[in-house]
């Protein structure tokens, strides 16, 4: 199947198991500018990446007017090289790192938004806050006048059979829900980034509104089921 084929699936699979106009973020880790350009060039204006300089070589390359996500695990040392150059960070995952965001932020004079991870299922191999931690983070957060914390994201254990993770989309709405009537300044919750390749369909049943896909949309990856 093409590249057109294989959004138009998707597009088809989020009318159907959708709560919500969910938004398909293709993510484009090792996928060469060509086939990128086939995705732009259907319409679609909305890119995640893994890596910080990988993100920037392609954005130079680029149309101008697409919106960049950095979707993998942010270093500190990596902060002041990606914040203004992404309309969203999903993969805030410590206090410190968000200070870091924001103070960089400030220093730009931007509002930088953000996603704060949580790792739901607990896994070692995974980083983000426990879900116990939200309030306490939200809390800390509210002093943070240069980032906004657009909602939460989440990456599920890898299952071959996909109603095995749902608990963990089903337990991250529900802390969605609970926040999403919080009236700081910064925080303002409507985005919830959870569903891969693997797992998007179930993902869309408990209430994602990102989903994050690319293997289906460009193929295959050795060592990688994004």
């Amino acid at each position: 199947m093409t590249i057109k084929e294989n959004i138009f699936e998707i597009e088809e699979d989020i009318k159907k198991y959708s709560q919500s106009n969910a938004k398909l973020l293709c993510v484009t880790k090792t996928i060469d500018i060509t086939r990128i350009k086939e995705a732009y060039d259907i319409g679609y204006k909305e890119f995640g990446e893994n890596k910080v300089q990988e993100l920037l070589d392609k954005k130079e390359k680029m149309p101008k007017d697409i919106n960049w996500h950095l979707i993998g695990h942010l270093q500190t040392n990596k902060v002041n090289k990606i914040v203004g150059e992404v309309g969203l960070i999903h993969s805030v995952d410590s206090i410190k790192l968000l200070k870091k965001i924001n103070n960089r932020a400030y220093d730009l004079g931007i509002i930088q938004d953000i996603l704060l991870q949580v790792n739901i299922s607990k896994e070692d191999t995974k980083s983000g806050f426990y879900k116990e931690e939200l309030e306490e983070v939200l809390k800390e957060a509210n002093d943070l006048n240069s980032i906004k914390i657009r909602g939460f994201m989440t990456m599920a254990p890898y299952s071959e059979n996909p109603e095995n993770i749902r608990w963990v989309f089903k337990e991250l709405k529900k802390e969605f829900d609970k926040f999403s009537d919080l009236s700081y300044n910064n925080i303002k919750l409507d985005y919830l980034s959870m569903g891969m390749t693997n797992d998007y369909k179930i993902a869309l049943e408990e209430g994602a509104n990102i989903i994050r896909v690319g293997s289906k949309i460009f193929g295959k990856r050795e060592y990688n089921n994004v």
